[in-house]
């Protein structure tokens, strides 16, 4: 049964818009050891996880669990660098391996906080702490990974992975790499719908027979990639949104060769 009233009778406000993904806010840095105590986890074994990420030693002169381990916890959080609470958020829940029913709880109850107060950021099995998008962003990856591997392109597939991974990247995102795996995503499927294997992307659309002006918008998204993910400039990095954009456009444009063909 869910433990909150509002889950077991379906109330649910509209999810706060993503403010969040660069910081570890005060309440995120308290929740992640208070979901973990709430999963069972005792303060010495919090402790032990948070010194080993932080490179610390717990202090001997702390012997009680409250309030001495626990303040002491709740301190080292406080202090430390805002991409190593998620680190440590990652190691508490990992620490549930053999306790599968912890581990899904702390995964639930730190993804409500992360949807609740605006981050943008969730836990995935197995990949741990990764990127969240808006809804959109989060429809349009899913269906590419699901729809490659129903058809057998696993290469595509990985490539979208391995983009998710790169905007996930803390403490800073490799936003370029994104853009590169997932235009190489949407490249993948072209060469194989086109059976054009040694063209690239740029010279496939016209072969695409999308109906006009998709195929121009395509190209300017193909020249936009080129630009951003292989002709890099310095200071020229794309932003998070343009990011994301491109990576839903790809996802969304290869979804939609697949089901047309």
């Amino acid at each position: 049964m869910n433990r909150f009233f509002s889950d077991r009778h379906g109330y649910r406000g509209p999810e706060p818009e993503i403010a969040i993904r660069e910081d570890a806010p005060d309440f995120l840095r308290f929740q992640a050891a208070s979901i973990a105590r709430n999963c069972e986890l005792s303060p010495t074994a919090i402790r032990a996880i948070v010194c080993d990420i932080l490179l610390e030693v717990p202090d001997p002169n702390n012997w009680s669990e409250y309030p001495n381990i626990w303040e002491e916890v709740l301190s080292l959080l406080t202090t430390c660098e805002w991409y190593k609470v998620y680190d440590i958020a990652e190691a508490l829940w990992r620490s549930f391996e053999y306790r599968p029913d912890q581990q899904e709880r702390f995964e639930n109850d730190l993804n409500r906080v992360f949807r609740e107060k605006g981050i943008g950021w969730e836990l995935k099995n197995p990949d741990g702490i990764v990127f969240r998008g808006d809804q959109t962003f989060a429809v349009a990856t899913e269906q590419a990974v699901d729809a490659f591997v129903k058809t057998g392109r696993y290469t595509a597939a990985g490539e979208i992975r391995e983009a998710l991974k790169d905007i996930s990247r803390r403490p800073e995102p490799d936003r370029t790499g994104a853009i590169q795996h997932s235009m190489a995503a949407l490249e993948c499927v072209a060469r194989d719908l086109t059976n054009s294997p040694n063209l690239n992307l740029g010279q496939i659309i016209n072969g695409l027979s999308l109906t006009p002006p998709m195929g121009d918008a395509v190209h300017k998204l193909w020249g936009y990639a080129s630009q951003k993910g292989r002709h890099v400039q310095e200071g020229h990095d794309a932003s998070a949104a343009e990011a994301e954009l491109v990576v839903s456009v790809a996802c969304s444009l290869a979804v939609f060769l697949l089901r047309r063909d």
